[in-house]
């Protein structure tokens, strides 16, 4: 007879579990019997790809995990890094994506709960939170509901508990109208002396349950995010959560105040998998196993039986366990608190999990066994590109319609190059986010220096307990919250002319450009890295570490694998070259969604890079808007025109910037049309090749801009991402109150003068000839005069100057009497890479984009600009 003939449960009954046949098989092998109820759930959701990264877990081990400032890594509620003078930050990202899809507000909500777990479980105190958000059009009503969902779940909680949600990003396709992403991060500073970790410790040691009441609510919510969303998901509500911001504020006070008596040893929040995932990982983690009894478990429904116990994901709960003979002190606290407490369990020597319910034994499994000895699929990577891939990578720019200065037909309707601008504004992926943002709560706890929107990433305050006093060179406590200056900007102020040490500060960002990822994973995901690292760099962090949250479809389908591994890929090696190692995440596959003929529909492959950095000065930083008219600009990284230097015996002017040897008239892989946003936008196209990141130049570029803003050069800094340089340049604008007048030094062909060099004329020779033919020369206001290549019209494209994406480019302004300096170093340190390109204009100014034969491409009103770009969500929402 076989072991699934015997078996206590039908095929079905196992299939729910979400356990494979050979799995069940393997669970029979290792128990040595058939598991009860009970024990098949515990396995089911601990063998869930949520729990155990069963798909994903040898593509992980290639990342880099280890730094100098790396405390904890991978494999820990949270990672750690160090930040200097005893400060210590955890962080972390997680995924409430499947409940989000079938229960927006409580699935977003208690996504919030769980990170914010993760982080104080370490000893911190939550600081601040991000988001990263993907959902379909907004032209959709289902998808309209699940943002507005998502969106108040989010405020509610983060509101409630008194964490400032302080940045984030949010992506519109639809390719997550099915299954949307909600991805969560929170930042922690460390309080307590130790970093509190999960291991259990000491035979004989009490386990302690702590928090709020355990019902039915979340039952199997690990084995429901580890599944294809279908028409029937909707039945999963129970697998949904509910959360309490403010128990969970209580929860917070008490568990730092407890691990502040020293009294414990070991602490694990319950999220995924609940009571059974607490006890497992707390079991093999210290080598140990724990006795637990269900009867002393505060509950708030009757009539529960071991199997929802087990598998219950009831929110705001923590296992703690205890030193012997201090446990009363810990519930001591609890009880102040206002919160349950009660010792359920001990520490045993028997490496097991052991679950009491009515005087029996209601389950008992090895702890490896559910925590780390558990399935791992090593699956076959496909030898080549799939089709589609292969198709995308096809696709060229010789592919779009011939423009011209003036525009380009589209659809048969021809569009000037400033409606396209404005197109692109108002498309929901760029505009402004303030329709979101506005709901969070972002500048409680005061610390928040830098407002969502203001710049490329996030700035929050490091405001330790105690701060030196110079006077009398002991510890005094820091200004009460009355006394605290409300103008935040003000104080930054005061610190410049204040003789104590600088005041530090932590960075943070979530980046990710699916598309890219999807039509390359590898390039993708280095390019998401990257990003995330040049966010930092703009204003003025240095960057640290990552954490991830891998959002992929179905590992088992050979796309989706194959995704999923060349995304490692580039993960692993972009965290190398940019020395940011990766302390942990969170693996979110199976995000698909069956369609009415039951085939699943994938989301595009989506691995989000949540990065932090340290600003050794608060009063050095950089936001994204113009600061002052008369204000000089400049790009650094790769140079507009974007073509590959060879040809020389050319005129080069005395500044580097200008440099102009003749150009072969192709295009650098660094900078492309292909996977831009423009194309997916303006032509319904998503092709090509996403840009190729070149390390060493994003490494030179991002130490200049961080250098140029801690040297008080720079007066702003943005990167061109999504977009491109033209929409960088009108997010400089709408978000700095002013305009600009800029000059792009690559010249255009019959439209604008062409001033032929007379060396051309003397020359017979007819390859000499058809060289310098191609030569031209330019008089720039803001530029010597530049001699330059005559590029034909089929090699020229004026939308890949304004809306081309890639090529590690910052734009920065710098104020009129730094120039000499700034352009000194840039001379030493970026060689050709940079260029100066134009000038703040007044508050009254427009945008005017002309390239350096005075030949027009856009001129348009600051008020045009900004009213398409703030207000394009909320019309969205109206429509």
């Amino acid at each position: 007879m076989s072991i699934l003939s015997s078996a206590p449960f039908s095929a079905a009954e196992i299939a729910t579990e979400g356990l494979k046949p050979e799995e069940y098989e393997e669970i029979v092998h290792r128990l040595g019997r058939h598991p009860n109820k009970a024990e098949l759930g515990m396995f089911g959701v601990m063998w869930s790809e949520h729990c155990c990264y069963k798909n994903s877990r040898p593509l992980l081990k290639q990342f880099p995990t280890e730094g100098s400032r790396i405390l904890v890594g991978p494999g820990e509620n949270a990672g750690v890094v160090d930040l200097g003078d005893g400060l210590r930050l955890a962080f972390k990202i997680e995924s409430h994506n499947h409940p989000s899809a079938v229960e927006p507000f409580q699935g977003a909500a208690t996504g919030v709960g769980g990170i914010l777990r993760d982080i104080f479980t370490m000893g911190a105190r939550p600081i601040a939170l991000l988001n990263s958000l993907r959902f379909g059009s907004l032209n959709d009503a289902r998808t309209r509901r699940l943002f507005n969902g998502v969106v108040s779940g989010i405020a509610h909680y983060g509101n409630c508990v008194g964490v400032p949600t302080v940045g984030g990003e949010v992506y519109f396709d639809p390719a997550y109208s099915g299954n949307p992403l909600v991805n969560v991060m929170a930042l922690g500073l460390m309080e307590t002396p130790e970093i509190v970790k999960s291991g259990a410790k000491g035979i004989g040691n009490p386990v302690l349950y702590v928090g709020s009441t355990t019902g039915r609510d979340g039952m199997g919510g690990a084995s429901f995010a580890s599944a294809e969303l279908s028409d029937e998901s909707e039945r999963d509500r129970p697998a949904v959560q509910v959360g309490d911001p403010f128990l969970e504020k209580s929860l917070i006070e008490a568990c730092l105040e407890a691990f502040k008596t020293g009294a414990v040893v070991a602490a694990q929040d319950m999220g995924a998998a609940g009571i059974t995932c607490s006890t497992s990982e707390m079991a093999a983690k210290g080598g140990v196993g724990i006795e637990l009894d269900l009867d002393k478990i505060p509950v708030r429904e009757t009539g529960m039986v071991p199997y929802e116990y087990l598998l219950s994901e009831s929110q705001e709960r923590m296992l703690f366990v205890s030193e012997t003979g201090r446990e009363q002190e810990l519930l001591d606290i609890f009880e102040r608190w206002g919160l349950h407490a009660v010792v359920a369990g001990s520490v045993i020597e028997e490496p097991i999990v052991r679950i009491l319910f009515k005087g029996k034994t209601a389950a008992e499994i090895p702890a490896t066994a559910l925590a780390d000895n558990t399935p791992t699929y090593h699956r076959q990577l496909l030898t080549e590109p799939p089709e589609y891939a292969r198709h995308a990578w096809a696709w060229t720019p010789d592919d779009l319609p011939t423009c011209t200065a003036k525009g380009i037909e589209i659809q048969g309707t021809q569009q000037s190059w400033n409606n396209i601008l404005l197109r692109l504004l108002e498309t929901p992926t760029i505009a402004s986010k303030r329709w979101v943002y506005r709901q969070y709560d972002h500048q409680v706890q005061n610390n928040t220096v830098m407002l969502p929107g203001g710049a490329d990433a996030a700035v929050v305050r490091i405001r330790p307990v105690e701060v030196r006093s110079q006077e009398s060179g002991v510890r005094s406590q820091e200004d009460t919250e009355t006394q605290r200056i409300a103008n935040l900007q003000s104080k930054i102020q005061n610190l410049k002319s204040s003789p104590l040490s600088p005041l530090p500060g932590v960075a943070a960002t979530v980046d990710c450009n699916p598309r890219y990822v999807y039509l390359h994973p590898y390039e993708g995901a280095k390019a998401a890295v990257a990003e995330a690292a040049r966010n930092l760099s703009c204003v003025g962090a240095e960057p640290l570490a990552v954490t991830d949250n891998l959002n992929f479809g179905s590992p088992e389908k050979a796309i989706g694998y194959w995704q999923l591994s060349e995304a490692c890929r580039g993960l692993s090696e972009a965290c190398r070259e940019l020395s940011t190692p990766v302390t942990g995440g969170n693996v979110s596959l199976y995000n698909e969604t069956l369609d009415a003929d039951g085939t699943p529909q994938p989301i595009y492959p989506t691995p989000v890079v949540g990065m932090v950095g340290l600003i050794p000065d608060l009063t050095k930083i950089c936001g994204q808007g113009w600061h002052a008219e008369g204000d000089l600009i400049y790009l650094l990284g790769e140079n507009c025109g974007n073509f590959e230097w060879g040809i020389t015996n050319v005129e080069v002017s005395e500044s580097p910037h200008s440099r102009t040897d003749a150009i072969n008239c192709v295009s650098s892989p660094l900078v492309t049309l292909g996977a831009s946003e423009y194309l997916a936008t303006l032509h319904g196209t998503v092709a090509g090749t996403p840009p190729i990141v070149d390390f060493e130049l994003e490494r030179r570029v991002q130490a200049v801009c961080r250098e140029g803003i801690r040297q008080g050069w720079l007066r702003s800094a943005h990167d061109c991402a999504e977009g491109g340089f033209a929409i960088a340049l009108a997010e400089c604008c709408i978000s700095g109150g002013r305009g600009a007048e800029i000059v792009v030094p690559v010249g255009g062909w019959g439209d604008g003068e062409v001033e032929e060099d007379t060396e051309t004329r003397r020359h017979g020779d007819a390859e000499t000839q058809k060289i310098q033919n191609s030569k031209f020369k330019i008089q720039n206001s803001s530029h010597p005069t530049l001699h330059t290549p005559h590029p034909t019209p089929h090699s020229f494209r004026y939308d890949h100057l304004l809306f081309a994406e890639g090529g590690a480019r910052i734009i920065v302004s710098v104020a009129p009497e730094q120039v000499a300096l700034w352009e000194g170093y840039l001379a030493d340190q970026l060689g050709e890479h940079w260029q100066k390109i134009g000038r703040v204009g007044s508050e009254r100014s427009c945008l005017r984009i002309q390239v350096a034969d005075n030949l027009p491409l856009i001129s348009v009103e600051l008020t045009d600009m900004s009213d398409r770009w703030q207000h394009a969500i909320e019309r969205c929402l109206v429509d």
